[in-house]
């Protein structure tokens, strides 16, 4: 089954992390908003020259997103709001189970979930 790309999965591939080492060559599946959020990390900590090598590794960039998609995710956040997930993760998990994607990250609040390849830090 392919993957939707979690931007926490992005920055440990971005890192190196060896526990992501089986997804370095996978297809890369997301969506605009975690590709922002990824650059806007590059930004952050001075790494903007990772930006256009990133534009060219994304094979697949999910940029449609419909009320059906934004209506699944806030019902999901709102079911989960004891959890910290931002509504870009959400979004990005709801997107994955609409597309038969499994939801690769590595951020604690998706551990155990349905949908979801969890994998830790290094």
């Amino acid at each position: 089954m392919p993957y939707f790309f979690d931007t926490y999965a992005l920055f440990e591939i971005t890192n190196k992390n060896e526990n992501y080492r089986q997804y370095f060559e996978e297809e890369i599946i997301t969506s605009t908003l975690n590709l922002a959020e990824l650059f806007y990390g590059f930004l952050k900590e001075g790494k903007e020259s990772l930006i256009p090598a990133w534009k060219g590794k994304i094979k697949k960039l999910i940029s449609i997103i419909n009320a059906d998609t934004v209506t699944a995710a806030v019902t999901f956040k709102f079911h989960n709001r004891k959890k910290p997930l931002s509504f870009i993760d959400c979004l990005g998990y709801c997107l994955a189970k609409k597309l038969d994607l499994r939801f690769l990250t590595g951020d604690k609040e998706f551990e155990g979930m349905d949908n979801v390849e969890f994998v830790g830090k290094a």
